[in-house]
């Protein structure tokens, strides 16, 4: 069957040279015609991923003509304002992709927006709300290595997909042939009927001012002084981190050259995520050379941000974003009690495999803290659910570990201008009054306990590797571990258990053990790893880490 399809796509007169030219070069190699073809990306509510190429399991042209074709008869049967926001990072082919996209919906009659300029997720969310669109469309790979590309799909509340709506979107694109199945309209030809219009400067500034409308000390940055080096890591940050910098008065900032302008290659780091030390060494050498207060870094997407601080010593330091999380949520309870801003019956929500300290400092400033699965889906389904009650306003701050964070409902997804904002915000309060982000995390600590909260990843590559990880967590089920690295398991929660958690089936494993710890094992919705995230309390920083390292230890012969 997959040589069938093989043959078929090296027999057409394919638009795009460059795939032609891979078919022809993989000739007569089974297992490379067999890794392109024998399956087809996968659309889920996270849209599509994959590696850019020829092939059904490829990211190309002809698979987001399919995709928007799926997408556009779903479309069809919503009725509404007929209408799908798109935009795009700096990945390789994103333009390309965005404007093919735009060319499959208005070949189906459905109107479009989209960015003249490359622009982040937060934005498309944002669009999509702005303009009553029945659906975004997002081109990026996040996070992932330049060699990948990714097609993110969102509902109409700018939120990502819903598992109902993407099932639709799937039966829809399994319909449709993959070279000639999909409704086509020339770009030029659309925006002269008025099918595709750009997003316009009314949208970018109303996104700009919500953004603003959620400082907490207004006025602050533009006196504190603070130094600030950021990096893009050549992806679609830079002009609106910037801009909204400079609005709340932040001007000392040196930009990394290397990473600042778009680049889908990221010259500077094979693997473009601020969670990652390599992709923030260049912000960090610079942040030394500069004496900066403060050094972030944004995703390709500009959804995550990373930062490093600087020590009373002179050296700089990485903070999590477990950490960042909690210090944010503590700067927003604290500044908003000071300035009567506090919403009654605060809510704040983060995921739960985010550290349990936040909901100790949430619970400290009277807040409600909700555990909710892991994607930020979920966190813009609880802003929903408070703005259907008509409380909206309650939502303070949603965050995930994995360094996404969002202080408002203007957007349903995370936002790393506004985390950006915040953060910036945070350390020059904390600068004018002679202390630092180090020295109030540090007394978090003091207050609530060390925790510490570490994730391993374990990858399986290649077509067998979706069937050796979901062997590895059907073991798992079938002979729960008793104990762990020496700590005895009291309860195991199983999150494909609905019934149970309350919550939405999904494949978690949460081990709580003896003393207070606990290690969650899931498989990634995104790459081929599983996750592993463990939590631990000590007296100080070295106790936690030796029992993590145990913990660790214990689970590699479980899961390499």
């Amino acid at each position: 069957m997959y040589m069938d399809d093989y043959k078929r796509w090296l027999g057409a007169e394919l638009e795009d040279p460059a795939l032609t030219a891979e078919l022809q070069s993989i000739s007569g190699q089974d297992e490379q015609i067999k890794d392109r073809f024998a399956v087809a990306l996968k659309f889920g509510t996270a849209g599509l991923r994959g590696v850019l190429g020829a092939g059904s399991n490829r990211m190309n042209i002809y698979v987001v003509r399919q995709a928007t074709q799926g997408l556009a008869n779903w479309v069809k049967t919503q009725g509404g304002n007929q209408l799908v926001a798109i935009s795009y990072d700096s990945r390789i082919n994103s333009d390309v992709f965005a404007r093919t996209a735009a060319c499959v919906l208005a070949a189906n009659g459905i109107r479009v927006r989209i960015y003249d300029a490359l622009m982040p997720v937060p934005a498309l969310s944002f669009a999509t709300r702005y303009y009553g669109a029945n659906a975004g469309i997002m081109i990026t790979a996040s996070h992932n290595p330049a060699k990948y590309n990714g097609y993110k799909a969102y509902g109409p509340d700018g939120c990502q997909m819903t598992d109902d709506a993407a099932a639709v979107v799937y039966a829809e694109i399994q319909k449709t042939d993959i070279l000639t199945g999909a409704k086509m309209m020339d770009f030029d030809e659309g925006v002269k009927q008025g099918l595709i219009q750009f997003v316009d400067d009314d949208c970018k500034e109303a996104l700009y001012a919500a953004i603003e409308a959620r400082s907490i000390r207004p006025g602050l940055c533009a006196t504190a002084g603070l130094k600030l080096v950021y990096s893009p890591l050549n992806g679609s940050g830079l002009v609106p981190v910037l801009r909204v910098l400079k609005d709340i008065g932040i001007t000392d900032i040196t930009v990394v050259p290397e990473q600042r302008d778009p680049d889908g290659n990221f010259p500077t780091c094979p693997y473009p995520n601020p969670e990652i030390f390599e992709a923030l060494r260049l912000g960090l050498e610079l942040a030394k050379k500069e004496g900066a207060d403060l050094m972030l870094a944004t995703d390709p997407d500009a959804d995550r941000v990373g930062i490093a601080i600087r020590c009373p010593d002179g050296s700089y330091e990485l903070v999590s974003g477990n950490e960042v999380g909690v210090l944010l949520l503590d700067y927003i309870c604290q500044g908003r009690i000071e300035k009567g801003t506090m919403p009654e019956n605060p809510v704040a929500v983060k995921s739960l495999v985010s550290t349990p300290l936040a909901d100790a400092v949430a619970a400290s400033y009277g807040v409600e803290m909700r555990n909710v699965l892991t994607g930020f889906k979920w966190i813009g389904d609880q802003i929903a659910s408070l703005e259907a009650a008509g409380q909206v306003d309650r939502f303070i701050l949603g965050f995930e570990e994995s360094y996404g964070y969002l202080a408002g409902p203007y957007v349903r997804d995370k936002d790393a201008i506004i985390g950006s904002m915040l953060i910036c915000e945070m350390a020059a309060y904390y600068r004018s009054i002679g202390s630092s982000i180090k020295e109030h995390l540090e007394g978090i600590y003091l207050k609530f306990g060390r925790y510490l909260n570490k994730v391993d990843s374990f990858e399986f590559p290649g077509l067998s590797g979706m069937d050796k990880m979901a062997g590895i967590m059907a073991s798992l089920r079938e002979k729960p571990p008793v104990e762990i690295g020496g700590y005895k398991v009291v309860k195991v929660t199983d999150y494909t258990k609905a019934e149970e958690t309350g919550l939405p089936s999904a494949n978690v494993l949460v081990y709580a053990l003896e003393g207070g710890a606990t290690v969650i094992v899931r498989p990634s919705g995104t790459e081929p790893k599983i996750k592993t995230y463990f939590t631990t309390l000590g007296k100080d920083l070295a106790e936690a880490q030796a029992q993590k390292d145990r913990l660790a230890e214990a689970l590699k012969p479980i899961l390499a």
